[in-house]
């Protein structure tokens, strides 16, 4: 992933979604006393592979800096159902009002990245990895980012601005793969370029320009084999090969068989499960 701000990005992050929740101010939170404290721990009640403790801590801080959180887990790691997450303690008022936010950050990322490691777990040993794509929740797309990391994937571009992807639109635009790839080497800089073909044929012509990565659109396993022999034989290893197309947990391993560097999936990011998690507190006055 292109080099960013992340703590900016959290930030920001949570400044748009404490907006949308809390609005003008939290009308419930004037039920509880203001002099009510209150402790929490946050449950899962599923599998997963933790994500997003910055996300949740920064929506805790903003609302109440005295509110202290204490973690069991680090980002990365596997989680049982049933496990204990983190505890919290503090003001009963700012933990109520950010209760909400916090978990659906946490639910999210962690839904994003447990997904991303069960296809990276499906191809362990076969020494091709797991690329997410732009298919993301808008404002989302840095933090789904860093989940896929956590979830043990790799990222792709980030956007349109660091990375070069030449599609179908863009090779018609341009007459042809060598003229689109040309005029986008050209302007590509030291970013990587990667062109998008459809057949062997279009790949045949790829693999004749100055690429560094070759998109294989729904190509079958046989053509993927054909492919990496292809690339083998023009280009020795110099030229990466990502699969993309219709992949699923029962697919992948045979597709990474065929010796292609990366398999992309749309999936990681945009068929997202949440986490089923829960808060549970105990209050107490003052």
């Amino acid at each position: 992933m292109s080099n960013f701000n992340l703590a900016t990005e959290i930030q920001r992050s949570v400044t748009r979604a404490l907006a949308e929740d809390v609005g003008s101010g939290d009308l419930t939170a004037a039920l509880v006393p203001s002099s009510s404290t209150a402790s929490a721990t946050v449950i899962t009640r599923e599998p997963a592979i933790l994500c997003g403790r910055a996300w949740f801590d920064e929506v805790f801080l903003r609302l109440d800096p005295a509110i202290a959180i204490e973690w069991n887990y680090m980002d990365g790691e596997r989680v049982a159902a049933n496990s204990v997450l983190c505890s919290l303690q503090g003001s009963a008022r700012p933990l109520l009002t950010g209760e909400r936010t916090a978990l659906n950050f946490l639910q999210t990322l962690s839904g994003t990245a447990t997904e991303t490691r069960r296809y990276v777990d499906a191809i362990t040993g076969l020494g091709c990895k797991v690329l997410d794509t732009r298919k993301t929740i808008p404002g989302l797309r840095r933090a789904q980012k860093y989940a896929v990391i956590c979830g043990g994937g790799t990222n792709h571009r980030v956007g349109l601005f660091d990375a070069i992807l030449v599609k179908e639109n863009h090779i018609i635009a341009a007459g042809s793969i060598t003229a689109a790839v040309a005029q986008a080497r050209a302007t590509a800089g030291e970013c990587m370029v990667e062109v998008e073909v459809e057949d062997l044929h279009e790949l045949e012509e790829a693999l004749s320009t100055d690429i560094d990565r070759v998109l294989l659109d729904n190509f079958t396993n046989e053509q993927l084999i054909e492919a990496v022999k292809l690339k083998v034989a023009r280009k020795g290893y110099h030229v990466q090969l990502e699969a993309s197309g219709n992949v699923t947990l029962e697919t992948i391993r045979d597709i990474a068989r065929t010796g292609v560097d990366f398999i992309s999936i749309g999936g990681l990011t945009k068929h997202l499960h949440a986490i089923d998690l829960s808060m549970r507190f105990q209050f107490s006055n003052q």
